[in-house]
């Protein structure tokens, strides 16, 4: 192709189209332009197109000479991205034009002067290269994230142990469950092995910055475990220090002595045990018994007094104004004219006669009488669930129901947000005093113990307000509170959740009674069908 009075130069890398007006010269447009480039040998150059298009209207239209730069030569370019948090890069670049292409060997250095150091996948970047053409941005570097460490595990080595801090389901229920017999262990038997916290491992970022891991939270035995011991050979392992009941505690185990007598009467006196006791008789009117553990009566409870700071279990009936009262739960085959207080489950084989029950999650009439279990008079007061075959009696008085309530809870949390405000209210005054040493000097050096000590009352206002979230949890769950009816309410009842009062003057089929979303008392039926109730 000719082009009278057209012609190209090259300096520095920069290619200069040079017109100069030609009558015989034919109109010019861009394809020709670009077509003369390439047959110049400037084809594989950086072509600037709107300077090509503009060349080509002065080259048909201007009777002047002009010179203008319509292409040069350009080296291959490398970008590197770091992401923020400096645990990626990724690369791009645009390839050569006329200049010097990109060797494997580029890609690296520039990497290494962006500051990658750590984490270059190889494989990645000759793929990206192997391309040869424009390449986006390609994730060639990863930093490796620090795996904390494991908490201190404690592993029972006893197949069967009383637990003496019940777990709450996702529904806020306990999961009650009959002990049965009393296990047993002798002296020097392994009870728990302490497996220690790992220290994490360590991360790195894409420049090398080490990433520090946060260790396992270490938590050893419990100070005071009666009964039970370090071993002397192995400071991991818990063994049974005396023959005795396993109980197990917040980070051990500990060994309950169990006191067995025939029956409680005025022939042995009132007892008083630190530890378990297993009656195999009754206990009788006005006869008290308290222990630090278990209280296990094989007989019934007549009129008698009972104080566990475990659980409670009576095999037979707990009669004539008898008063029990658990730290954890309390079972038996019925009561008649009792009081009974649980912190966890009340559970009843059979029925409640005008009783006076209180528990702190649920209570379960006719675990073994699904048919024929019923709560008759007197009260019952649960956070979470009141359960029974039937309510209530024609012939009987009102029978007062109370749910949602949670004294303990309630107390805890007014004293846990005292706790916070007071907490805050030290880390607030150890910040003014840090501002203000390094505003005006420190002299005697109190700055640095200031800052700890802040630290210290941040980490402890931190684990307050993640006890005061778990409160929270707990007392929100009182809000599902209920009570079921496995076969109907045939008697007069009035149940209290909250300030909420439903009177039930009126037969009921199986079902249940709750608070719906909108704040008002409703029947659920079997088929699911909700009645309020007024």
């Amino acid at each position: 192709m000719d082009l009278p009075g057209i012609s190209f130069s090259e300096t520095d890398g920069q290619v200069f189209l040079r017109c100069e007006p030609a009558l015989e010269r034919a109109p010019v447009d861009s394809a020709a332009l670009k077509t003369l480039l390439i047959l110049a040998g400037f084809g594989d150059l950086l072509l600037h197109e709107e300077a090509i298009a503009s060349a080509a209207r002065d080259c048909t239209n201007t009777q002047e000479p002009f010179e203008r730069l319509v292409a040069q030569r350009s080296d291959a370019a490398i970008q590197v991205q770091i992401a923020p948090d400096e645990m990626a890069a990724d690369i791009s670049f645009t390839s050569a034009h006329g200049g010097k292409a990109l060797a494997m060997e580029d890609l690296m250095r520039a990497l290494v002067e962006a500051g990658v150091l750590f984490g270059v996948d190889e494989a990645a970047l000759q793929q990206a290269w192997a391309c040869g053409v424009d390449a986006g941005p390609v994730r060639v570097a990863r930093g490796v994230s620090p795996e904390d460490g494991i908490d201190t595990v404690f592993e029972e080595l006893i197949p069967e142990t009383i637990d003496r801090a019940p777990k709450l389901d996702e529904n806020g229920l306990i999961d009650y469950r009959e002990h049965g017999s009393i296990a047993m262990v002798q002296s020097g038997a392994p009870l728990m092995r302490r497996i220690p916290p790992t220290p994490g491992v360590v991360g790195h970022s894409i420049r090398g910055r080490v990433l520090a891991p946060h260790a396992g939270h270490d938590e050893p035995f419990a100070a005071t475990l009666a009964g039970a011991k370090v071993a002397s050979n192995d400071p991991n392992l818990l063994q049974a220090a005396v023959s005795g009941m396993p109980v197990r505690v917040k980070s051990g185990i500990m060994i309950e002595p169990i006191l067995r007598v025939a029956e409680v009467n005025m022939t042995t006196g009132n007892i008083h045990y630190d530890g378990t006791v297993h009656i195999d008789g009754d206990v009788l009117q006005s006869m008290k018994v308290q222990a630090s553990g278990d209280i296990v009566v094989k007989g019934m409870v007549d009129g008698g007094l009972l104080q566990a700071g475990g659980d409670i279990k009576v095999t037979g009936g707990v009669i004539a104004h008898a008063r029990l009262s658990a730290g954890g739960a309390v079972s038996a085959r019925f009561a008649e004219g009792a009081k009974i207080d649980a912190c966890t489950v009340i559970a009843l084989e059979d029925m409640a006669l005008e009783c006076e029950l209180r528990s702190l999650n649920q209570i379960i009439i006719g675990t073994a009488s699904p048919k024929r279990g019923r709560l008759i008079g007197g009260s019952a007061t649960a956070m979470m669930l009141i359960k029974t075959p039937l309510l209530g009696s024609a012939q009987a008085g009102v029978t007062q129901l109370v749910l949602g309530g949670n004294a303990a809870l309630d107390a805890a949390y007014l004293a846990l947000q005292e706790r916070i405000k007071k907490e805050k209210l030290v880390e607030e005054n150890l910040e003014k005093i840090a501002k203000q040493l390094t505003a005006t000097g420190d002299p005697k050096g109190l700055l640095e113990r200031v800052k700890a000590s802040r630290a210290h009352a941040v980490q402890a206002w931190g684990k307050s307000l993640v006890e005061l979230a778990e409160l929270e949890k707990q007392i929100a769950l009182g809000r599902a509170a209920r009570v079921e009816v496995d076969v109907g309410v045939v008697g007069a009842a009035d149940i209290l959740f909250g300030k909420l009062k439903a009177r039930l003057r009126q037969e009921f089929g199986a079902g249940s009674f709750s608070v719906d979303t909108n704040g008002q008392v409703v029947f659920m039926d079997a088929s699911g069908f909700a009645i309020p109730i007024l």
